[in-house]
């Protein structure tokens, strides 16, 4: 798995991984135009994080569904993907150099290398799930980077949002991170829980830290397919939720570990329970799927 950067931390402390918990919204926007000019510096980006690049031509009336699809759902993954966009009538000879014969066209670009994702109109949800294997793709080969915003914050917003300052405390744990050496960042945050046994930073920045390290040997297809094949093995399942979570999909993996629990002896019920209460914290102790999945993890233990 290659080094975090400082890109990926969503706090002091803390780290994104490609489908982990959204950073507060800033506003911002993950939609870029690119031009002749700027496209190797686009691909450079995606040796840290999944890029995708749409062509398109503003004479096609039918691309506009597309293009509305994938700003909205790029946006909404806040750092998962940075999409460009490049006009192949502004960009003749980036789009006949990349051998674009039709528009829409959408490729994606994972450690500098474009593979092709889709031709034509298409729905928002087969958009969706085109974006899902994206995601599956970049974390089975080790890529847990985070794009940050291309765009301003929209008008009103006052002045343009700072970048916190690193706190001290973290510095130990944050150079694990950067180093790749995710299980010395586990110990770390230990370390400092020791000191600060509730500081909620330090719990999500553990949790966190501790997912990066299980998924750095994931392979989704196989996770998936042993999922599949042995609903009632806790560690396949425990694995499945770690990659629904990695892909931003919160409801899935709480429902699938809730289930589990709910039909589990009382030692595999225990695993789950601490599994899906470190989940949490990755996701965010204050967000909406967690509150409702921690109701129903209240209900299945009493």
């Amino acid at each position: 798995m290659e080094p975090m950067t400082d890109a990926n931390f969503t706090r002091p402390g803390a780290v994104d991984l490609s489908s982990l918990t959204d950073a507060a919204p800033t506003g911002g926007s993950y939609v870029t135009s690119v031009t002749e000019a700027s496209f190797n510096d686009l691909a450079g980006k995606s040796m840290q994080h999944p890029v995708v690049v749409e062509f398109f031509s503003p004479r096609d009336p039918n691309g506009q569904q597309v293009s509305a699809a994938l700003a909205e759902l790029i946006n909404a993954a806040q750092g998962r993907f940075l999409l460009g966009r490049v006009d192949v009538d502004a960009e003749p000879r980036l789009a006949q150099a990349l051998g674009v014969q039709a528009v829409p066209t959408v490729v994606a670009l994972i450690g500098g290398q474009m593979a092709p994702l889709f031709q034509g109109t298409k729905s928002r949800e087969e958009i969706s799930a085109v974006l899902d294997q994206i995601a599956q793709l970049a974390v089975g080969n080790g890529m847990t980077g985070r794009a940050q915003p291309v765009g301003g914050a929209p008008a009103g917003n006052g002045d343009a949002e700072q970048q916190p300052v690193a706190n001290p405390r973290f510095a130990k744990a944050d150079a694990a991170l950067q180093a790749g050496d995710f299980a010395q960042a586990v110990r770390e945050f230990d370390e400092l829980l020791k000191e600060t046994p509730h500081d909620a930073e330090v719990v999500a920045g553990r949790a966190q830290s501790a997912l990066l390290e299980r998924s750095a040997t994931f392979n989704p297809a196989e996770i998936v397919e042993r999922a599949a094949a042995q609903p009632d093995d806790v560690a396949a399942q425990l694995d499945a939720a770690d990659l629904e979570v990695i892909n931003g999909r919160y409801e899935e993996a709480f429902d699938r570990l809730l289930g589990l629990a709910a039909e589990s002896d009382e030692e595999q019920r225990d695993a789950i329970r601490v599994r899906l209460l470190e989940l949490f914290e990755v996701v965010g102790r204050a967000e909406k799927v967690v509150l409702k999945a921690r109701r129903r993890l209240a209900s299945v233990l009493f």
